[in-house]
Parts: structure tokens; C-alpha cells; sequence
């Protein structure tokens, strides 16, 4: 018990730190910034690699599908996620809506919070009913898109091809979430074959509760400090 403890610690310690540094590289930056006319394939790939190093959200992402064991199920919620968050990248970046990003991560960060909590049935606990879990994921995908929109237009993106290229970010976006989604289906797969899945699950989600807080924590810090 005292290993596991250890390990979960380090892993929050990781998850977090990865969290907070998956930023754009300054040669991304560069590029972001001096760009002209369409260029699909770089901003697939910048999209997916956002996705990809993007720990809040493939946090949130790993909260939803942690009890969902069917396929279908799994294809809904991730469908309302990728609507939530492509409205509000789309329309954030070309209607110049950039909300602050202290705030937005530090929202991005409490949707990860409620949806541990929310894996451990604490609303049913707390209030005798548990919120629509569809709305839910809806509506934290619209804060999630609205952080990428926001980190987005902090490099002045050209006009010229900013439509093509933001539906080339937002197809890389999706394109990562699929690949680092289909490894954490299958490393929760092999898991729920083990007892130690139902043993664990509470200190998983309550481990990702933590990530969640840390996040927000951390984001406060940095809106009342700027």
C-alpha cells in the first residue's frame, strides 16, 4: 500500500508537471507567427501534438472513459466532447473571442475535478441525483475549445488562410485525441481484466481529482499574480 501510494504521487506529480508545460515551443511559436496562406500539414501536425502533450485535457478525456466499456458509449461522449470543443476553437480564433487564460485553464482544470468526483458518485452521495453526464461533457468541451482558441490567437495567426488552417489544427487536434485516446483504451482494457481495477478505481479517480485541483491551484496563482 505504501508502494502504490508512492506511485500514485509520483504520477500526479508527473501528470501535473506535464500539464503545465505542454505549451507551445518556441519554433511552433515562430512558425505560428510568421505564416502565410494555408499550410494543412503543419498545422495538422501542431494540432495533434497540442492534443497529444495536452495532459488537462486528455486528463479530462481519461475521467469520461474510465467506466464507459462499450465502444458505443465511448464514441458518444468523445462526439460530444469533439463538438464542444471545435465550436468554440472555431468560432473563438475567427470571431477574436479570447477569454483570460489563467481562468479558462483553471476551468479546464475544475472539469477534470468534477468528473472525478463525478466518477466516484459523489453527486449521488451529495445531492441524491447525478447531473446529465452528456451535458456535462458537452459543456466542458465548449471551455476546452475556448483554451485552445485562446492560446491560439496570442500569436497573431495571418488572416490570409486562417480558415483553412484552423480546420487543419482542429483535424490535427482530433487526429491526437484518437491516437492518445486508443492507448488509454487499451491499457484500461488489459486493466479491467485485474481485480485491482474495482480495488483501485477509487484512488484513481480520486488521484485524478487531485491533478484536477493542483491545475486549478495553480492557474488562480497565476491570474492573481499577473
Amino acid at each position: 500500500m505504501v508502494k502504490f501510494r508512492f506511485c500514485t504521487v509520483a504520477l500526479l506529480c508527473l501528470l501535473s508537471s506535464g500539464a503545465l508545460a505542454h505549451g507551445v515551443d518556441d519554433a511552433t511559436r515562430q512558425f505560428l507567427q510568421n505564416i502565410e496562406g494555408a499550410a494543412i500539414a503543419p498545422f495538422l501536425y501542431i494540432g495533434a501534438k497540442h492534443m497529444v502533450t495536452g495532459y488537462d485535457h486528455l486528463l479530462f478525456l481519461l475521467g469520461v472513459i474510465f467506466f464507459l466499456y462499450r465502444p458505443k458509449d465511448v464514441l458518444v461522449y468523445v462526439t460530444f466532447f469533439t463538438i464542444g470543443h471545435s465550436l468554440t476553437l472555431m468560432f473563438g480564433v475567427l470571431n477574436g473571442v479570447a477569454l483570460n487564460a489563467f481562468i479558462i485553464d483553471a476551468i479546464i482544470g475544475f472539469s477534470i475535478v468534477y468528473k472525478g468526483f463525478d466518477n466516484l458518485g459523489g453527486f449521488r452521495r451529495i445531492l441524491g441525483f447525478q447531473p446529465n453526464t452528456k451535458a456535462a461533457v458537452l459543456i466542458f468541451g465548449l471551455f476546452h475549445g475556448f483554451g485552445l482558441a485562446t492560446k491560439l490567437q496570442e500569436f497573431k495567426i495571418p488572416e490570409n488562410g486562417l480558415l483553412e488552417n484552423l480546420v487543419a489544427f482542429n483535424v490535427g487536434v482530433e487526429l491526437g485525441q484518437f491516437m492518445a485516446l486508443a492507448f488509454v483504451l487499451v491499457v484500461l482494457s488489459v486493466w479491467r481484466r485485474h481485480s485491482s481495477f474495482l480495488r483501485f478505481s477509487m484512488a484513481a479517480n480520486t488521484l485524478l481529482m487531485s491533478g484536477g485541483m493542483m491545475l486549478v491551484g495553480y492557474q488562480l496563482t497565476g491570474y492573481l499574480l499577473a
